[in-house]
């Protein structure tokens, strides 16, 4: 489900790889049928050990429950998510609510962060500065 929303609404600044440290062998149904609730298709996601990830990894956020250590030089979150298996629709909705916020939250910390684009600065856009609590004009 995090993958999934990370995909959808925080493309420009995420790059979602999902995996686990005892990954399942398919992403249970009711996660689809939730998820097509909020227009997004969960087709080409599929469980995958994090071992099978890249070493390229920045931020790692962990739902599982258990202590893990991060890959060298990546931050860690931790989301203690519920793990809604073997639950009702009703659980699977509430979990894929409290992951949509999640994400959402993560996204935009993250774009908070981001510097300007290469072409906007070559553009001549403003830049973000440091604020003047002086409250001085620029140049001055």
């Amino acid at each position: 489900m995090a993958e999934g929303f990370a995909r959808a609404y925080g493309s420009d600044v995420i790059v979602a790889r999902s995996a686990g440290l005892a990954p399942a062998l398919a992403v249970a149904p009711l996660s689809h049928q939730v998820m097509l609730e909020k227009n997004i298709d969960l087709g080409d996601c599929y469980p995958k050990p994090f071992d099978h990830t890249d070493d390229n990894v920045d931020l790692i956020v962990n739902m599982s429950g258990h202590d893990f250590r991060p890959c060298p030089g990546a931050q860690m979150e931790v989301w203690d998510v519920f793990d809604p298996i073997g639950e009702s629709e009703e659980v699977f909705r509430q979990v894929r609510d409290e992951i949509e916020s999640r994400v959402r939250e993560l996204i935009e910390k993250l774009r908070s962060r981001k510097p300007a684009a290469p072409e906007a600065i070559a553009a001549g856009a403003p830049s973000a500065a440091p604020v003047d609590t002086r409250r001085r004009t620029p140049g001055q």
